[in-house]
């Protein structure tokens, strides 16, 4: 049956997903995606890794405290996807395969030029953020930052391959994907740190190879293999209305992303006021924790296939039984990663360093951030539901509602009593208050699509 699935045109793959079982539909969609989920996750453990091991907990500490920045640059791309997946999906389950051609190719080529606009900005932000972060990671931070700017482009083709194919109900390319990065970025991080001891350098040396190549291999099964579904560029210029389509749907997305990692640098922001001992242990907790986190949340994307081709072939009851199946997959999930990871939370976090002060503190937020995934995870299925009925502003409110007032409101409120804790317990308390909303809300929408048909 899966390696049937495998071999399915997009119109087999239409078929399947508007006429076939709920349940058994999303499972066999979302097995790609869990797969993809578990190397997705494993490339942070990976560096984190490395990092800790062989550079550092400074360069460690760094790496945390920039990762929300460089994701702010990548949410336009995050939006840009989104908003793809959406009409290219409804483009589908209408059985308009060549438009859907057409609009991918447009995706392609706008966000590549909009990566290499973003790189210098990104460079130009690396100067006042590490001068107002302390002293002991302040290089680091300006290293980073302004080196990540140089995989910005290809780091955005990924995300818009990812949308493409997440929207033809074919994720398991995107596996297929992440697997040749996950090798690549062994290989690379072994050579440019371990072998030529770069340090955080060789970090984002690795990183800027593996994207390359990867961006490479994607060109050429998109535009050059031979599948009979291969996009052109022959005669091809930017259509304005697809693309002013794409942003006025992607934005909510995009400022949904923006505001949510500018939440989480705040957050940082908290976390570093108590030295680079606490960031690195949260670090390394985050690394852990995004198994636990990306599984659960990993069906949403089949959700929102699901969604979208179903209300696109006006099927609106089948859409939403796929995500009420989709949430109680995603919480069962969550469950059973809950009883894997808490007891063996000692044993993780020793691989990743010997210093006792950074295991008490990784410790202690691997515990809290674990028992929060089964709100997380629901919160994330259901957000797939509205991005598939192209209800994007609610993807919007309930991301700032999450991480703004929930989160970190919470810990502004209670950091005087809980210290640094007050992250890791704001963790747990917005994303089951998230998930409580969402349900609200997903029970009270109308199941039609709200894009406007070109």
């Amino acid at each position: 049956m899966q390696r049937s699935l495998l071999k399915q045109s997009n119109e087999q793959r239409r078929n399947l997903i508007l006429n076939g079982p709920v349940s058994t539909t999303i499972l066999l969609l979302s097995i790609p995606t869990l797969m993809m989920g578990l190397i997705q996750s494993a490339i942070p453990v990976i560096d984190g890794l490395f990092l800790n091991n062989i550079v550092g907990n400074t360069a460690a500490s760094a790496v945390t405290y920039c990762t929300p920045i460089v994701n702010i640059a990548s949410a336009l791309a995050q939006g840009l996807s989104v908003a793809g997946m959406a009409i290219i999906g409804q483009s589908n389950g209408r059985g308009d395969f060549e438009k859907s051609r057409k609009i991918s190719t447009q995706i392609i080529v706008f966000t590549f030029l909009l990566g290499f606009i973003l790189a210098p900005i990104l460079v130009l932000l690396a100067f006042p953020v590490s001068s107002q972060v302390n002293a002991e990671i302040s290089h680091d931070v300006f290293v980073y930052l302004a080196l990540n700017a140089c995989v910005l482009p290809f780091s955005f083709m990924e995300s818009i391959y990812n949308a493409i194919k997440n929207a033809n109900g074919k994720p398991e390319d995107s596996f297929i994907r992440m697997v040749i990065l996950l090798v690549l970025k062994i290989v690379f991080n072994a050579l440019f740190i371990a072998v030529f001891r770069w340090g955080l350098i060789g970090a984002v040396m690795a990183s800027l190879a593996c994207n390359l190549l990867i961006t490479l291999w994607m060109y050429y099964e998109l535009f050059i293999k031979s599948n009979g579904e291969q996009f052109t560029l022959k005669g091809f210029r930017l259509d304005s209305q697809i693309i002013k389509n794409l942003l006025n749907i992607g934005f909510p997305s995009m400022l949904s992303s923006i505001m949510l990692n500018l939440g989480f640098f705040l957050i940082n922001n908290e976390v570093a006021k108590y030295g680079a001992i606490v960031l690195t242990g949260q670090g390394i907790a985050n690394n852990i924790t995004s198994i636990c986190f990306i599984l659960p949340s990993s069906f949403g994307s089949s959700v929102t296939t699901m969604v979208s081709m179903n209300v696109g072939a006006n099927q609106g009851k089948k859409a939403r039984t796929s995500t009420i199946v989709g949430c109680v997959i995603s919480a069962i999930t969550a469950a059973i990663l809950i009883t894997i990871v808490v007891p063996l939370a000692s044993h993780l976090t020793i691989l990743f360093t010997r210093d006792q002060a950074v295991l008490d503190i990784a410790n202690n937020a691997l515990h809290i951030y674990t028992y929060s995934v089964i709100g997380f995870g629901i919160c994330m299925v259901q957000q797939g539901a509205f991005i598939g009925l192209g209800k994007t502003k609610i993807t919007l409110f309930m991301s700032l509602l999450r991480v703004w007032l929930l989160r970190y409101v919470f810990i502004l409120a209670t950091e005087h009593l809980l210290g640094y804790n007050s992250v890791f317990w704001g963790n747990l308390f917005s994303n089951y208050a998230a998930a409580l909303i969402t349900t609200i809300l997903i029970l009270r929408v109308k199941w039609v699509s709200d894009l406007r048909q070109e």
